[in-house]
């Protein structure tokens, strides 16, 4: 019987599994505390050492006091266990305290299933193609480390080549049960509420500057895939917060229109639009319809201001089917809502009159009022600009007849209370204007700097009919994505026209960035959100309804699936796994070459006997081959320097 040392004094096992727990935890390096990962990583250097150097590892007290230094870390720092981040930082620490007392092969085992832990844990903070990827990567090593710490003497590459054996065939099933196994949603009680997993965005007042802070910001808030027709880029109104409320600097909703529901659906007209939204993860439960929503799921309601807000959980990315209008007609409107629209901090001064005067505002109806101040921004001095002065006091009367320099919640802001000065109801709408599309997969990607604010007036026998005074001065915005337009509008650089090979090294990144976008897009439908709702719509166009077909399929196609490998496995030809077979079966090669070969049955002594009769000049040779193969083979403690010792001799042996 063969006796195996233990592994876990073995320097390769340990470098290997040390190596694979490094690759395992780097990631967390942005999401865990400084602290917590130096200690980690502290840990993790000191039994690098402990492999050459083992009685420089922590025993008895230096152990404990670790362990109270990283219970006190861990502790300062997230205030307990529980949560997201606490959670994942305990395992972390557990992890790296576990290296400090590896004794046995059960330890080995212990920390190679705990790393797995530390590895799913990954996609809690993130859920991309490319860290699933690596995720798939580790874990393939950490399961080449059990293949390492279970084959004797086996090799680095033996060990990865069967790893990955091992998990592309269970890839087949894992994809079968992933579509056809119930999906099951955790109650809200269960989640953990952690707050860096939202992202910050729009808010819900205005003043400004505030939009002008998103503007350089490429981060996605959502994506949209429409089943028809795409609306052209001035349509691409994406309605959030209504901003009713001023106090002459900031703009706020008006709490009672905010949550009040709609009291009227508005008349809608043209054509519909019928799209996909998948937003990304908020801390709002504001959804971005394209203006003006008319069907949402039941999931979403609409308020007196028509914002949608949702029940659902958009700390994690939530898809939802809706159909707009750009034709719609809001009809009649409550007197405390004109009221409201009506509202100013106080009493217009002699200038603002004076303007309103002079476009006609007091003695014309408000159509052509409306007009007159459009063509006022137009052919006046005003300019377009994400970096305006500061305008600390008065800032709409500093905009309008000082600066003249503006972003859109300037012009919003300005625009808004000109009508409110003219005695007509006039609101600010802030949300997202436009969206980039991607050409290969047909979507829209709306981001951070595509945030907006546009105006709504009331008019009679209309509702409330939108204007966007920042289209007035900067077509470009509206009819255009903002990129280097956006740029160079904002004198943030100076354009210089590039040369035909710049163009086509940009044409090139810019298409691996659309397919890139494109798989990720896939990616975040069908894999990320693939949940009840969206797994039921997918199996249900192959016939699959209900629970019991469900369970049916799945178990045929895994009796498939494992009928089909079993077959592999049961006629593929056997090969020795032994390492110190493989390695005598080259001397038994290189004297098959000389017309020497082993007899069915024959040992490795009887054998070497006859040879040394036949080359007597290599007797020694022999003698020497067979003996250290006897050893290795059936000896009571083999070791990896005789192996390599055997190869020594046999590649130097020749016939």
């Amino acid at each position: 019987m063969v006796m195996k040392s233990n592994p876990a004094h073995n320097k390769n096992i340990l470098i290997f599994l040390l190596s694979s727990i490094g690759l395992i935890v780097l990631p967390h390096v942005y999401h865990l505390h400084f602290a917590l990962f130096g200690f980690f990583c502290l840990l993790l250097v000191w039994r690098f050492i402990g492999i050459w150097k083992p009685g420089r590892l922590p025993k008895g007290p230096a152990l404990l006091l670790l362990t109270l230094c990283g219970l006190v870390i861990l502790y300062t720092q997230h205030k307990g266990i529980l949560g997201r981040d606490g959670g994942t930082s305990l395992f972390v620490i557990a992890l790296g305290l576990k290296l400090m007392e590896i004794k046995n092969e059960r330890d080995l085992y212990l920390i190679n299933y705990l790393a797995f832990i530390v590895a799913a844990s990954q996609f809690l903070y993130e859920q991309s193609i490319l860290m699933a990827a690596y995720i798939l990567f580790v874990c393939c090593v950490l399961l080449a480390t059990l293949v390492f710490i279970n084959s004797y003497a086996a090799q680095t590459s033996t060990s990865l080549k069967k790893a990955t054996l091992i998990i592309a065939q269970a890839i087949p099933m894992a994809v079968a049960v992933f579509i056809l196994f119930p999906r099951v949603e955790a109650p809200k009680w269960l989640l953990f509420d952690d707050d860096h997993q939202t992202k910050m965005g729009l808010s819900d007042s205005m003043e400004p500057g505030s939009i002008t802070d998103l503007g350089a910001s490429d981060e996605l808030v959502f994506r949209v895939k429409f089943t028809g027709a795409i609306p052209p880029p001035h349509l691409r109104y994406w309605r959030g917060p209504v901003l009713t409320h001023t106090d002459g600097k900031k703009w706020t909703q008006a709490s009672n229109l905010a949550q009040q529901p709609v009291l009227a659906p508005p008349i809608f007209s043209g054509t519909p639009y019928q799209y996909t939204l998948l937003i990304e993860p908020q801390n709002k439960n504001w959804v971005f319809a394209l203006d003006m929503p008319a069907k949402f799921s039941q999931s979403v309601r609409q308020n007196a201001n028509y914002q949608l807000l949702t029940t659902d959980d958009l700390k994690q990315r939530t898809e939802y089917q809706l159909t707009s209008y750009a034709s719609y007609n809001t009809g009649a409107s409550t007197g405390n809502e004109i009221q409201q629209a009506r509202q100013l901090p106080a009493t217009p001064t002699y200038r603002l009159k004076q303007l309103v005067t002079q476009l006609h505002g007091f003695d014309s109806v408000p159509e052509h009022f409306i007009k007159q101040l459009l063509n006022h921004f137009r052919q006046e001095d005003f300019h377009y600009t994400l970096t305006p002065p500061l305008m600390e006091q008065n800032p709409v009367e500093t905009f309008l007849f000082e600066t003249r320099y503006g972003f859109c919640s300037h012009y919003a802001s300005a625009f808004v209370t000109l009508m409110r000065v003219a005695n007509i109801p006039a609101r600010v709408v802030t949300g997202y204007q436009g969206g980039e599309l991607n050409p290969v997969g047909q979507f829209l990607e709306i981001r951070q700097a595509q945030a907006h604010a546009w105006v709504e007036v009331w008019l009679d026998k209309q509702g409330w009919v939108r204007f966007d005074p920042t289209a007035a001065i900067a077509p470009e915005r509206i009819e255009k994505n903002i990129d280097i337009n956006r740029l160079v509008a904002g004198g943030l650089i100076n354009y210089v026209s590039p040369s035909e090979t710049t163009q086509a090294a940009f044409l090139w990144l810019k298409q691996t960035r659309q397919l890139w976008r494109n798989a990720d897009y896939n990616w975040q439908r069908w894999v990320i959100n693939y949940n009840s709702v969206n797994q039921s719509t997918f199996l249900s166009s192959f016939g699959i309804a209900d629970f019991k077909a469900m369970v049916y399929w799945m178990g045929a196609i895994i009796a498939i699936i494992t009928a089909i490998l079993s077959i592999f496995l049961f006629y593929q030809r056997p090969k020795p796994t032994d390492r110190t077979l493989l390695v005598y079966n080259r001397f038994l090669k290189k004297l098959a070459k000389a017309g020497l070969s082993k007899r069915a049955g024959e040992g490795a002594r009887d054998f070497a006997e006859r040879v040394k009769v036949n080359i007597p000049e290599q007797a020694a040779s022999i003698e020497q081959i067979t003996t250290a193969f006897i050893d290795l083979r059936y000896g009571r403690k083999p070791t990896s320097e005789g192996l390599k010792q055997l190869d020594r001799l046999i590649a130097l042996f020749k016939v």
